[in-house]
């Protein structure tokens, strides 16, 4: 039991790794307020466009778009996106390159789940909406996105804590985010400990998330009944 305390829950550890630790959950917290607004809105882009588009090539383009970034891993993604650029000419800063890795695989998986969520919506209260006068575009923004959006919200919130875990992968390029300081730090401990002080964090980071995700899960399986 000494031998598990000390390698992995060492507190004499923890308080001398914390602070480094903090510093890489505040940068974790910037990629995650970064990423996930971009990945949301572009998302949502995808979505409207998914179910708008009428040209058989422009939603063909839209097809191959969802499922190429769909089937990219992350990780490759943003590997080619910051160290292949440069041979393009364009030298992305870690942060930018970040950020739009992250946002063109968001925005399939958003994207998908916010078409899912349009084409939920009934053609009656569409139909009626356009019959008092709205425009399509009005119809759009004040009946069919804020209905869509509630029906697919425990999907959401289910995809939003993924991309706060894939947050990890920005380690590829070396950003400081929260598991790339941990294992930094572990490297100089040689001892564990800082990886689990690491988990530690992004249980209390994700914790509200999982439980607003299974309030969400629970209301909608009573509204079924």
């Amino acid at each position: 039991m000494d031998e598990i305390l000390n390698n992995f829950f060492n507190i004499p550890i923890y308080i001398q790794v914390a602070p480094f630790l903090l510093q890489g959950l505040l940068n974790t917290l910037l990629l995650s307020a970064l990423v996930i607004p971009f990945g949301l809105a572009s998302g949502l882009l995808v979505g409207v466009l998914s179910i708008t588009l009428k040209n058989r090539w422009a939603r063909g383009i839209l097809a191959i778009y969802i499922d190429v970034f769909r089937a990219l891993p992350p990780l490759v993604l943003l590997i080619f996106i910051y160290y292949g650029t440069p041979f393009f000419g364009w030298e992305l800063p870690k942060l930018l390159a970040v950020v739009i890795g992250f946002m063109l695989n968001n925005s399939s998986y958003y994207g998908e789940i916010f078409r899912a969520g349009l084409e939920s919506v009934p053609n009656g209260q569409v139909e009626a909406a356009r019959s008092t006068g709205l425009s399509a575009t009005q119809t759009l923004l004040y009946i069919q996105i804020p209905q869509a959006t509630r029906n697919v919200m425990p999907d959401l919130i289910s995809n939003t804590i993924e991309v706060i875990k894939l947050t990890t992968l920005a380690s590829a390029v070396a950003m400081p985010e929260l598991l790339r300081v941990a294992r930094d730090a572990q490297s100089l401990v040689y001892n564990p400990s800082p990886i689990v002080l690491a988990a530690i964090f992004y249980l209390v980071l994700l914790w509200p998330l999982v439980r607003l995700l299974s309030r969400f899960e629970h209301k909608k399986m009573g509204g079924g009944h």
